[in-house]
């Protein structure tokens, strides 16, 4: 297939996600996971509200929430129909150099489709050990959500930021498909913001918020203690927080951490408990 023809076909099946009615602005895109409803999207498109969903065919339906990942940014949709034209997703990785196209819609274009090409494969610099697809390619604010596919039309990504440079960071279809199988992973429910430990020359995590009834919680967290490492190691990004939860043997995570005046370190096991999937009511 050609270029228009690939195109067209992952128009289809890329969809228009919408605020609490068919009317509202976009909020940005997604794509059809399967011909049964499922519609996979970033996270930060859907927010916390009610959402409809505009097909390539014109018809707008409202969506559930079935499954969302704050910590890589995804989110599983269900729409009340089937026979829906669903995407392919590509598992071999990709590599640099190959043709990519991304379909979406940006700035209040429907279908818009742009080319480029594989900049990189693998973890980006200050955003943690997590993969992205990097791509050379023009997107704007709408494209987040859709498909980053290869020159067959096979998603090889989610489209999710773009970067200084005009790269375009895509989330594996790797991680997607996981994410689809195993649900959200675990939370800690807590907001920090970074710090500067001095009197360490290091990256502390200043806790703002503690979740009622999360995992920090029952820890005794409380807002104020400054994180600064897990048993293994010390935090250097804050993302280093987001991975270390991610990779959290048996759902068990040691934290060391100060707190108030008291120059000596503490620690905390937090129990993560299982994988978190939040069904819609």
């Amino acid at each position: 297939m050609g270029i228009g023809e690939v195109g067209e076909a992952l128009r289809r099946s890329t969809v228009h996600i919408r605020g609490a009615s068919p009317r509202q602005p976009s909020a940005g895109s997604g794509v059809i996971w399967d011909t049964e409803g499922t519609i996979i999207t970033n996270a930060h498109v859907i927010g916390k509200g009610a959402h409809w969903v505009e097909l390539w065919d014109g018809r707008s339906l409202p969506a559930d929430v079935k499954t969302r990942d704050d910590h890589r940014d995804l989110a599983k949709l269900k729409l009340p129909t089937t026979g829906l034209p669903a995407a392919a997703f590509r598992n071999i990785p990709v590599r640099p150099g190959e043709l990519v196209i991304a379909v979406g819609n940006p700035l209040g274009f429907t279908g818009a489709l742009t080319t480029g090409i594989v900049h990189a494969a693998g973890p980006f610099s200050g955003l943690g050990r997590r993969p992205w697809v990097q791509a050379a390619i023009r997107l704007a604010p709408g494209n987040s959500g859709g498909p980053l596919a290869d020159a067959a039309g096979q998603v090889i990504g989610i489209n999710t930021m773009i970067v200084s440079g005009g790269i375009a960071l895509a989330i594996p279809s790797a991680t997607v498909e996981e994410f689809v199988r195993n649900g959200a992973r675990p939370r800690l429910g807590i907001a920090v913001r970074p710090v500067r430990v001095n009197r360490r020359g290091g990256l502390g995590l200043l806790i703002l918020s503690v979740d009622r009834e999360s995992p920090a919680e029952r820890a005794s967290l409380l807002i104020g203690d400054l994180l600064i490492g897990t048993q293994e190691a010390t935090f250097t990004t804050s993302a280093d927080l987001i991975d270390a939860i991610t990779e959290a043997d048996s759902g068990r995570l040691k934290l060391r951490f100060l707190r108030g005046d008291n120059p000596r370190e503490r620690e905390v096991v937090i129990c993560l408990g299982d994988r978190l999937t939040q069904e819609a009511a």
